[in-house]
């Protein structure tokens, strides 16, 4: 089933499935509890492009505390609850627009039917969560380990028991740190259901080995027209994981607007800092809502040619550089005031059209 076809969603303001826009989602690793500190990394995660945002609740204190945090934020929040199914009831109480709950974990069908019932009466969708990591006995000795056809039926087994108690408000999310078995899981699942689809590869690791791995995995999943939501996964600051969801979506052409940095990997004939330069650049250029290329090359030798194909860029030299556009140089500028040049001609660009 692909994205088109889905089911539509609702989760608080926001729509996913039936081939609306994709949805970047985050989670805050803050206590919860601390609304402060919550309601201040969600606000600059809102900044950097997060769309929904999940926060864990695994006390009453952080349930209660959802009410407070959603008064000071723009997004939709979901409730991450693990194992106590009165945390669930606690956090839709208090105003959680979707619940994420595995309902092999939190006390059996009883108990999974108190919360269905909750989520019915008010209309809240419940994300359905499996991972590999939590796959039941059973279903590992059946299929003879962790696999893909595994992961699934679990997932399916969810669902069929909160379809059977009248609720089909759902969305569906199952997840593996094995990149080519996620692919495959999610493959097999986008052939048997139709609710949308949450996308992310668990516990992906660091910075670089995180958004590799990511990278592939959604890459693959995403092209095949599966997944309405998805999360880049990082051991880090969260907005981390907003910067390389837009990146992808963008690269994958799932996604237009914001501002594409691109630079050269530097060699013998860069004489100026071209990695400190480049992650500057990127961090300033996240605040225009610019559909533009912008290149950093970090020589006058080949800058310009290779910076034909961005609408603007510069080059580093010795001691100078050069402002280029559309591969044409336009002045030089002492090495230091490269980066305030191409901010002003940034902030100005809509005025040169």
């Amino acid at each position: 089933m692909t994205r088109e076809h889905t089911r539509v969603i609702s989760i608080g303001d926001r729509v996913i499935g039936g081939g609306n826009p994709i949805l970047i989602q985050s989670m805050t690793n803050t206590k919860t509890e601390d609304v402060e500190a919550t309601v201040e990394q969600i606000h600059r995660l809102e900044a950097a492009g997060c769309e929904i945002i999940r926060c864990t609740v695994p006390t009453i204190e952080a349930a209660q505390a959802i009410k407070e945090i959603k008064r000071q934020i723009s997004i939709p929040l979901v409730a991450d609850i693990h194992f106590d199914y009165k945390m669930a009831i606690a956090a839709m109480e208090n105003g959680a627009d979707k619940i994420r709950i595995n309902p092999g974990n939190i006390g059996g069908e009883e108990k999974v039917a108190a919360v269905v019932a909750v989520a019915k009466e008010r209309n809240i969708p419940i994300r359905v969560g499996v991972n590999s990591g939590s796959l039941e006995k059973e279903l590992v000795e059946k299929y003879h380990g962790v696999t893909a056809e595994g992961i699934v039926e679990s997932a399916l087994d969810k669902v069929h028991m909160i379809e059977a108690l009248g609720y089909e408000n759902m969305v569906i999310s199952i997840k593996s740190s094995d990149v080519m078995m996620c692919v495959k899981a999610h493959k097999i699942l986008a052939e048997k259901t139709d609710y949308p689809l949450h996308v992310g590869i668990t516990e992906s690791g660091t910075i670089i080995s995180g958004n590799i791995k990511s990278s592939i995995g959604l890459a693959l999943i995403l092209s095949q027209g599966i997944g309405d939501t998805i999360r880049v996964s990082l051991t880090g600051d969260p907005v981390e994981e907003i910067k390389s969801a837009k990146l992808i979506l963008r690269t994958l052409g799932l996604r237009k607007g914001g501002i594409e940095v691109v630079s050269c990997p530097t060699c013998g004939r860069t004489r100026i800092d071209l990695i400190g330069l480049a992650n500057q650049v990127e961090t300033m250029a996240a605040q225009f809502p610019l559909d533009i290329k912008v290149a950093v090359m970090g020589c006058a030798v080949n800058g310009p040619g290779e910076a034909k194909e961005a609408d603007i860029g510069i080059a580093g030299g010795v001691g100078e550089g050069l402002l280029i556009k559309k591969g044409e140089i336009v002045k030089k500028v002492p090495e230091d005031q490269l980066l305030s040049v191409l901010k002003e001609e940034l902030e100005h660009w809509n005025d040169q059209k």
